[in-house]
């Protein structure tokens, strides 16, 4: 396969993710980056080895040899060689013989981070909204209200329409990764919050403009996945202690404290749109992990040993 035919493919495989298999924008973005880099490497070989034929197998040896010399993190690496192992499969079922294969990196699995539940409740609860550094108190509280309420992604948060609501049944439609549809559930609280901000700020954000999402910012246009983050760091300096908030651990803390509480773990798995239960199982190593410590603390073997020690 010569360099033409491989942009070609390439673009040819994008459209196939797009239209074929609906995956989200930031899973398309980073396959076409990868396969850009990918590309943009061959030309540098082409130019600098004008005589020497290249074959699309040694180009990916040379360039698989090339990222493992760059010193990435191993999960940057992971993903760049994932995104050239799915594209050697759709040249395979497109007829074009490919031969190379390579293994990626063992990750280390590192085990999501979380709030406690009295952290969230004394943020939600006790910080008096007059005290939030902000012009739109009711939008941010009801952002946090939502996320720890549903346990969704900031992408979906932010894509989240007024029709996409049903305050009756307190569910809230999702259009998550993949494109695939769930429905996710809110309680009392989030439904106040986000009622306050309805009724308190948005007419006002949206200066006469219509369009149906609910999350909007001072233009009255679509609030951005940073905004959101910088709400979160606002809230963060309320915490006692340092630590860091993000909308992601409100995500990791919504479905850590529901499995605490006896949740079925297929139902934390729908909820937060997880493809396998092998994602969501990550959550059992932090409840087992937290199990651990409070045995530790509270075993009464653990206190006799503590005396023992004292004599």
């Amino acid at each position: 396969m010569e360099l033409s035919t491989f942009k070609e493919k390439m673009s040819d495989f994008i459209t196939f993710l797009d239209v074929e298999k609906n995956v989200s924008e930031n899973t398309l973005r980073a396959y076409e980056s990868d396969l850009q880099q990918l590309a943009n490497f061959w030309e540098t070989i082409s130019s600098k080895e004008k005589n020497v034929p290249h074959s699309f197998d040694k180009i990916m040896q040379r360039y698989a040899l090339a990222l493992f010399y760059k010193k990435i993190s191993k999960t940057s690496l992971a993903r760049k060689l994932s995104s050239m192992r799915s594209f050697i499969a759709y040249l395979k079922t497109q007829g074009v013989p490919v031969t190379f294969t390579f293994k990626s990196p063992r990750l280390d699995k590192k085990l999501p981070t979380t709030l406690s539940v009295d952290e969230i409740f004394y943020l939600l609860d006790s910080v008096d909204i007059k005290e939030l550094p902000t012009k739109y108190p009711y939008r941010d509280k009801a952002i946090f209200e939502l996320i720890y309420a549903t346990g969704v992604r900031c992408s979906e948060l932010i894509n989240i329409k007024l029709l996409d609501i049903n305050h009756h049944e307190q569910t809230i439609r999702i259009m998550g990764k993949g494109r695939r549809e769930r429905m996710v559930l809110f309680g009392n609280k989030a439904q106040q919050a986000v009622q306050q901000y309805i009724e308190e700020e948005r007419p006002a954000m949206l200066h006469n403009q219509k369009h149906d999402f609910l999350l909007v910012n001072c233009k009255g246009t679509p609030i951005t996945s940073r905004s959101v983050q910088r709400i979160f760091e606002m809230f963060r300096k309320f915490l006692k202690i340092d630590r860091k908030l993000t909308p992601h651990k409100i995500r990791h803390s919504f479905a850590t404290h529901l499995l605490n509480e006896g949740v079925n773990l297929r139902v934390i798995q729908e909820l937060l749109g997880h493809k396998t239960i092998a994602t969501t199982e990550i959550y059992t190593h932090v409840s087992n992990q937290k199990l651990a410590q409070l045995c530790d603390e509270k075993h009464p073997l653990n206190e006799l040993d503590h005396l023992v020690h004292e004599e």
